[in-house]
């Protein structure tokens, strides 16, 4: 019964009934990678003892000036004590975009904690609890605007004053955000892997308007993510991955599968692995992905082809995104080291 609501509640996830699409947030097409941003209490969730990594994303540079993303992240976890399987995780998630002709600019900064409840160790079964709280600055440009009153006889004059009143080019704000997440595993030794979590971000509402305008706020946004992975054969594995994200007016449905081929190990680790399959992202780009894993590295490249409505200006160009990460465990002074039971995505 664990097993078919599991299956039942990531097929809603991946196959939502919502029609419209779109974020005020930014969104990212391996949002797998993104745990902090995706859910607080996924901080730490991974097999390895730590995980560094850095993410870039590039969108619309084929019909206007790029939208940018730069991030980096680092997130850790220790067991409570010898004598528990439960443990504390910690992360840490650093962020930077810039869009449009005005170049405006985000820069975050998300701290994150988590405590990782075991509640059936016959079935390495975790319930999670996490929390974030940073700091978000908006900028932009002024001296790139352009107004009308600048356009004299059909010529463009920077020097000619624009006659606007224009607001402080910043604001920022803290933010904050928690979730909860349930995982575990099934199936023949317990191979296989069934994770669920919901959370929430922006729970303060700060003010969102450069003109310090009253009751224009960031409306506060809702995630469901869910997850499967299980063995196809000794070396072949299937994951499937969906995310739902609500703020305001709008939605994002995201899901699809990938591939991994264990193609040379070495007991429990892997030494070369190769991972490939696609997303979708409900309305507007189907994701084709693909991810080499060397030793505690791994590199995942990621293209999206745009299907939707401004398919015939992009001429189907997207985003690309580009994810490297490295993991390892800590050196154990005793000899003796434990490693925890989490799911292996």
């Amino acid at each position: 019964m664990q097993i078919r609501k599991l299956i039942a509640l990531c097929i809603c996830a991946l196959f939502g009934v919502l029609r419209s699409y779109g974020q005020a947030d930014i969104h990212f097409s391996q949002f797998y990678e993104t745990s902090i941003l995706r859910n607080p209490s996924l901080t730490g969730v991974f097999a390895d003892d730590y995980k560094f990594g850095v993410y870039y994303r590039n969108q619309w540079s084929s019909i206007t000036f790029p939208y940018e993303t730069f991030l980096a992240s680092a997130e850790t976890h220790v067991n409570v004590s010898h004598n528990s399987e439960d443990f504390f995780s910690f992360g840490m998630l650093g962020m930077g975009d810039k869009a449009g002709s005005l170049s405006q600019r985000i820069t975050a900064f998300y701290p994150a904690i988590s405590y990782n409840k075991s509640v059936n160790q016959a079935y390495h079964s975790f319930l999670s609890v996490g929390f974030t709280g940073g700091y978000i600055q908006y900028s932009f440009d002024p001296s790139k605007a352009t107004f009308n009153s600048q356009f004299l006889g059909g010529a463009f004059d920077p020097t000619s004053p624009s006659n606007e009143n224009l607001p402080k080019p910043q604001m920022g704000f803290f933010d904050m955000g928690a979730g909860i997440n349930f995982n575990t595993t099934f199936g023949q030794e317990n191979t296989s892997v069934g994770i669920l979590g919901v959370s929430g971000y922006h729970f303060t509402q700060p003010g969102f308007s450069y003109y310090e305008t009253p009751d224009v706020n960031l409306n506060m946004r809702w995630n469901a993510n869910s997850a499967l992975s299980f063995d196809l054969s000794e070396p072949v594995s299937l994951q499937i991955q969906a995310n739902y994200a609500l703020q305001g007016t709008y939605n994002e449905i995201v899901g699809g599968c990938l591939i991994n081929w264990n193609a040379v190990t070495l007991g429990a680790s892997t030494l070369f692995g190769l991972t490939m399959g696609a997303m979708y992202r409900y309305g507007d780009a189907v994701v084709p992905i693909v991810k080499i894993k060397y030793q505690n590295m791994s590199l995942g490249v990621s293209y999206d082809v745009n299907i939707s409505s401004l398919k015939q200006a992009s001429k189907m160009q997207g985003a690309y995104e580009t994810t490297l990460f490295i993991g390892g465990m800590y050196p154990s002074k005793s000899g003796y080291q434990k490693r925890l039971v989490c799911p292996r995505f």
